[in-house]
């Protein structure tokens, strides 16, 4: 009888370990694509960064560097009358440097309204100086 015990002992040991080396192998199981997905995680955040901080390949026929601009083409026409935006910032540019005063060089920006039932175009320039002229 006492070899019964032992190895109804051993069984029943044997079962008490078994679930828990099974459940310690699951949740090691579980735990193991969790981390695989981590590292991948932080694999392709490294790459992202890594790949932003690479220059882009220049394309042909552009400088590297350069940066392509958009051409716009606005004409103004009213009581036969046309006018361009290049036309318009001439002349802004010509108030700024005979009926202001002020030097060609410091003309950096423009911006123009113009309001045909007026015959009025309005400009700020600079982004300080306000006035109109008559078109």
């Amino acid at each position: 009888m006492p070899a019964k015990k032992t190895a109804a002992k051993e069984a029943a040991t044997e079962a008490k370990v078994t679930p828990v080396k099974a459940e310690k192998a699951v949740t090691e199981e579980k735990a193991a694509p969790a981390k695989a997905e981590a590292k991948a995680e932080k694999v392709t955040k490294t790459t992202k960064t890594t790949k932003t901080a690479k220059a882009a390949p220049a394309k042909r026929g552009r400088k590297p560097g350069s940066k392509t601009e958009l051409k716009v083409s606005m004409n103004v026409q009213f009581g036969g009358k046309s006018y361009t935006t290049d036309d318009l910032v001439k002349i802004a540019k010509d108030v700024w440097k005979y009926d202001l005063k002020q030097k060609a060089a410091d003309f950096k920006s423009v911006e123009l309204y113009v309001k045909p039932e007026d015959g009025m175009a309005y400009y700020v320039i600079n982004g300080k100086e306000a006035g109109s002229f008559y078109i």
